[in-house]
């Protein structure tokens, strides 16, 4: 049996439920179209300016992913994938294929936590955990989302570290295999939607 299937992950209780369901409906929303109509390629509505707890100005954007809990999790059908083929172009068609169809349509299945990549042993990564907190800004469609986070370094073990990783690998074939992974878990009483 391997790690993944008996490392558990247990849905953390949000007290503000209602903006946490309204960020993840349109989150899984952007996401489709992105995969839809975009070709995958991430807007504003993924990448949103990353703010460090102190700080007034954005350290930049990050891509970030949405992972589904254990239960749900695709993340076998998407190693397999990646798997399947050498060629980067037959990849990418079926990964869109598959993100494109009924993949983002149940928001109970996903974790209100995202995730991002960064390089190994990136500065900027090691600067976002000494932080611990940041500020993620999404921006898009009219609507802003400010999400007040708790940064984690996700070892590889981690469900959710795989489930990004075996994600990325299908758009990023150069992805490096010692790729850090950072969870960004909302406090959705800290949070904000404008409008609200």
């Amino acid at each position: 049996m391997s790690q993944e299937s008996v490392v558990q992950v247990i849905p953390r209780a949000a007290k503000n439920t209602e903006l946490m369901e309204r960020f993840l409906r349109w989150q899984c929303r952007v996401r489709q179209i992105a995969m839809r109509d975009n070709q995958g390629r991430p807007d504003d509505a993924i990448t949103p300016s990353l703010i460090l707890a102190g700080e007034h100005e954005p350290m930049g954007h990050i891509i970030t992913m949405l992972c589904k809990w254990g239960g749900y999790s695709k993340t076998p059908e998407m190693r397999h994938m990646s798997r399947r083929t050498h060629d980067p172009a037959q990849r990418r068609d079926k990964a869109l294929e598959f993100f494109s169809s009924t993949y983002y349509q149940k928001i109970h299945e996903f974790s209100d936590a995202l995730t991002a990549t960064f390089p190994p042993s990136s500065p900027g990564a090691a600067k976002i955990i000494r932080a611990s907190q940041c500020t993620l800004r999404f921006a898009a469609y009219g609507q802003q989302y400010d999400l007040v986070c708790t940064i984690v370094r996700l070892e590889k073990d981690n469900p959710m570290y795989q489930a990004t990783y075996w994600h990325n690998v299908l758009f990023n074939p150069s992805l490096h295999p010692d790729t850090e992974i950072l969870q960004f878990a909302p406090d959705w009483d800290k949070s904000r939607a404008t409008p609200s």
